[in-house]
């Protein structure tokens, strides 16, 4: 699993449905200079993720701004279209909402778990945040918890 100091995988690649059309990211170039908040759901409309956790980010993003972050991300195990689509029900227009949709850039940081019948690997519940694409804060769920990857949570580590 990825560490406190260690730097995002190199060539780990993450895709985004805008309203200009497909993208498709190289993390470290993303992250390359910025102060990011990214934070990892199971699964995109699923009830923890939609009612809680990316809710958190959408209430608290001018703060999060205000602390200085460049890059508010959610990325989950989902392909890009459904990624925009929840967005866009949940109003997140500051968040960037980052697919994984073979799971190679959750698979590289060793954050994956098989969840099996639910929907193969996925993403563990986690929230990180990032210097110049380094790792100076993470913070991992526990199975079936959502306690340190809350938006308040991360909010109180910058």
């Amino acid at each position: 699993m990825i560490k406190q100091g260690e730097r995002v995988p190199d060539g780990a690649m993450l895709g985004e449905l805008t309203n200009e059309g497909m993208l498709t990211h190289c993390v470290t170039d993303l992250f390359a200079g910025k102060k990011v908040v990214l934070f990892a759901v199971p699964g995109a409309f699923t009830p923890t993720c939609s009612q809680s956790h990316l809710p958190g980010f959408v209430v608290l993003a001018d703060q999060f701004k205000a602390k200085g972050v460049d890059i508010i991300a959610c990325v989950s195990v989902n392909d890009a279209f459904v990624m925009k689509a929840w967005g866009d029900s949940q109003n997140a227009s500051e968040v960037m909402m980052l697919a994984d949709g073979d799971a190679s850039f959750t698979k590289a940081i060793g954050l994956q778990v098989d969840t099996a019948g639910f929907g193969g690997i996925r993403s563990q519940r986690y929230a990180m945040v990032l210097e110049d694409g380094v790792v100076t804060d993470l913070n991992v769920e526990a199975p079936k918890m959502f306690e340190v990857s809350k938006a308040e949570v991360i909010l109180d580590l910058l």
